[in-house]
């Protein structure tokens, strides 16, 4: 008779090295969900960033809307399908339709991540092949080595520091103040040093007067700005087609686009020129393709983005997602390795800082295995047949061993 199954929370809240800095948020602790799902013996780790002010989630409310996983069911299933079955099941419906999920987005991408690892894993593929790539007629031939990635300015840190030790640039994002005239002079400087090369990207993360937005595109046109990201609030969709009629910067939205619903909705308005997919926010890396596979469907362009203190296997997905969709306007690698002394997984995440490039994680599955620094984060365990989460016993905070720094 086989083990029953597992599954186990973890809340991360890592202190950040250095902060980051944008107008919907200071951020200066990692806030990740993680959950482990066991099954005769596989694992698999999968990951969430909830973050209120993007979907209204909470790590509250997906830990809370995690008590209904139907890990009986999602069990069974491993058991009784082929993995390899199972797995284009998964790629073609998505966890949260195959298993009627409850929730919202974030905790489809943590159950999600952690399946899609679960089955590399067994299957011995590498992550990958474990996310929908394009179709037929589009992006074709193997994935790359590595990509190209951006770089991004927060108001944490000041431009000339930012030019000086953040190259070499591929594209730049830059958040933006409350002061249009120091967003101008930001984008002057980077175009000044980078010269017309570099695509630059502001990013106003909804904080803009529709009333003003089209002024301020104007001025950072003139400046050399190249987009311009969610400039106004959430779901504005007929002041953002005004916006791109009016304004001199074509719109990327990212907040605005959490759903399906929502990229039809943007089209049917005309209300954006490119999407920013980001695997937590659009519900795991099954949605997230099929949201780059609605924008080229619609002459639209995409991003593969990050939420800011990423800890893992956000990372490993989100690297192979743009690995596999290689069209991306831009491709953000995340600052894990500026973020975090200590992370909660092994082998850390790389990124290629004489380049700003990024590989996919090596290995089967996502490629991480929860380390020693993962045990003071864990919070809660169920077991096949036992409907409670029951809380995990406190650890104490783990000696960090040499090789989990390099």
């Amino acid at each position: 008779m086989s083990e029953p199954a597992t599954a186990e929370l973890y809340r991360v809240e890592l202190p950040m090295a250095v902060g980051f800095d944008h107008p919907a948020h200071r951020r200066t602790t990692s806030d990740s969900l993680l959950l482990r799902l066991t099954v005769d013996g596989w694992s698999g780790i999968g990951e969430c960033a909830p973050r209120r002010y993007v979907t209204g989630e909470t790590s509250d409310l997906v830990s809370d809307a995690l008590r209904a996983l139907p890990l009986e069911a999602i069990a069974a299933s491993l058991r009784a399908t082929d993995p390899a079955a199972l797995l284009a099941l998964l790629l073609h419906e998505g966890a949260a339709a195959h298993y009627a999920l409850p929730g919202g987005n974030n905790l489809h991408c943590l159950v999600e991540t952690a399946l899609l690892d679960l089955l590399g894993r067994r299957l011995g593929l590498p992550g990958t092949e474990l996310v929908p790539g394009p179709g037929p007629g589009t992006v074709s031939g193997a994935a790359p080595a590595s990509l190209p990635v951006s770089q991004v300015l927060d108001l944490s840190l000041d431009v000339e520091e930012f030019l000086d030790t953040r190259g070499p640039f591929h594209f730049v994002k830059t958040k933006a103040s409350s002061d249009i005239s120091r967003d101008v002079r930001t984008v002057a400087a980077i175009r000044d040093r980078l010269g017309d090369r570099v695509p630059v990207m502001v990013d106003a993360n909804m904080s803009w007067a529709a009333e003003a937005a089209v002024g301020h595109t104007r001025s950072l046109h003139e400046a050399g700005a190249t987009y311009v990201e969610e400039p106004l609030a959430r779901g504005s969709w007929r002041e953002l087609a005004r916006l791109r009629e009016q304004g001199a910067l074509p719109v990327v939205l990212d907040e605005s686009v959490r759903t399906a619903a929502d990229a039809r909705e943007a089209v049917a308005h005309g209300a954006c020129d490119a999407f920013n997919i980001r695997i937590a926010k659009n519900g795991g890396p099954v949605a997230a393709a099929g949201l780059a596979a609605f924008a080229r469907e619609h002459g639209l362009a995409f991003q593969i983005g990050v939420q800011v203190a990423e800890v893992g296997p956000l990372i490993a997905a989100g690297r192979a997602l743009a690995l596999r969709h290689t069209d991306a306007l831009t491709v953000e690698g995340g600052q894990s390795d500026r973020f975090f002394p200590d992370m909660v997984v092994s082998p850390r995440p790389v990124v290629d800082r004489d380049r700003n490039t990024v590989g996919a994680v090596p290995g089967t599955g996502f490629g991480l295995e929860l380390n020693q620094h993962a045990d003071r984060w864990a919070r809660a365990r169920r077991t096949e047949g036992d409907p409670g989460w029951h809380p995990t016993p406190p650890a104490t905070t783990p000696t960090a061993r040499s090789e989990d720094h390099a």
